[in-house]
């Protein structure tokens, strides 16, 4: 029998309009690599996609953003949007993520698609709801021998070149400013991504510190003052330049990033532009995408 695939990108999502470009680019990116395929977008924040459902309800707001794409206003859970491909017909299915690092969000889409393939039905096998299901890896990547995760890293450094020639131009540290997790060892990998971009960069001091957990921004300080940098250019290590970049990394707050920095007597420039608007960043997730389905058997157009 003839099996159907399509892609569900699992994103955290967000409710700052400008930040959308981030995460449309990485759809737009997958839908030119695979355009025979469809393309959908699920949020998995509650908080946000009720924001969305608000929003769409709301006909003063619709007629001051008419902009905003239809797959945004109607945004729905993961499940949700596997169940409406299954229900067309689609039973095999490349779940990708675009979250940085394999954290409790990651780890929480697992059990979702080992839940869906145990699903079975008593009577002929090729009944089932799904023939298969892949999981994608974060951009950081995740733990095996098939896809090591260095070599995740390594091109996640590479993508951000333009990052690190931007700091050079402007003879200033570049700062990432990332999201974290206090309950899940994650931090390991932004440090690691750090000194890979140190590596390829030797003239340019790049440092990521968390919202959450470790490194924290006092570690970053610690780490420019040690440095003896004076500039600083700062960025959001996350995909989208949400309200974690507008208020927590550049807002006038005095508890800002920039603030707290401006402070400590660092000259600081913030770019508030998520890591999904670069075009090579967003590409990383379309490459674990057509590897978790070459991975499975899963045959994309």
């Amino acid at each position: 029998m003839e099996h159907k695939a399509a892609i569900v990108l699992a994103m955290f999502g967000t409710t700052v309009e400008s930040a959308l470009k981030g995460l449309l680019n990485i759809h737009a990116k997958m839908t030119v690599r695979f355009p025979a395929i469809p393309v959908r977008i699920a949020f998995t924040s509650n908080i946000i996609r009720r924001r969305w459902q608000k929003r769409a309800a709301d006909p003063a707001y619709l007629h001051a953003h008419p902009d905003i794409p239809v797959e945004i206003l109607g945004v729905r859970t993961v499940l949700a949007v596997i169940a409406d491909l299954q229900d067309q017909g689609y039973d095999s299915i490349v779940l990708q993520p675009t979250h940085i690092a394999m954290g409790e969000e990651y780890l929480d889409l697992g059990t979702y698609v080992d839940s869906l393939l145990r699903m079975g039905t008593v009577k002929k096998t090729k009944y089932k709801p799904f023939h298969k299901i892949a999981l994608g890896r974060p951009a950081l990547g995740t733990y095996g021998p098939i896809h090591p995760y260095a070599d995740d890293i390594t091109a996640a450094a590479k993508a951000l070149a333009a990052d690190a020639e931007m700091a050079r131009a402007a003879r200033a540290a570049l700062v990432y400013m990332g999201h974290g997790n206090e309950h899940f060892p994650s931090a390991g990998s932004y440090v690691e991504l750090a000194r890979r971009m140190r590596t390829l960069h030797p003239d340019v001091l790049t440092l990521i510190g968390n919202v959450e957990g470790f490194p924290s921004l006092d570690d970053v300080i610690g780490e420019l003052q040690r440095s003896e940098a004076k500039r600083v250019l700062l960025k959001p290590f996350m995909v989208v330049a949400g309200d974690h970049s507008v208020k927590d990394m550049a807002g006038p707050e005095e508890d800002s990033w920039k603030s707290v920095l401006e402070q400590e007597g660092f000259e600081v420039h913030a770019v508030e532009r998520g890591l999904g608007e670069i075009d090579d960043f967003a590409n990383i997730f379309v490459r674990n995408a057509a590897e978790a389905a070459a991975d499975a058997g899963i045959f994309l157009k």
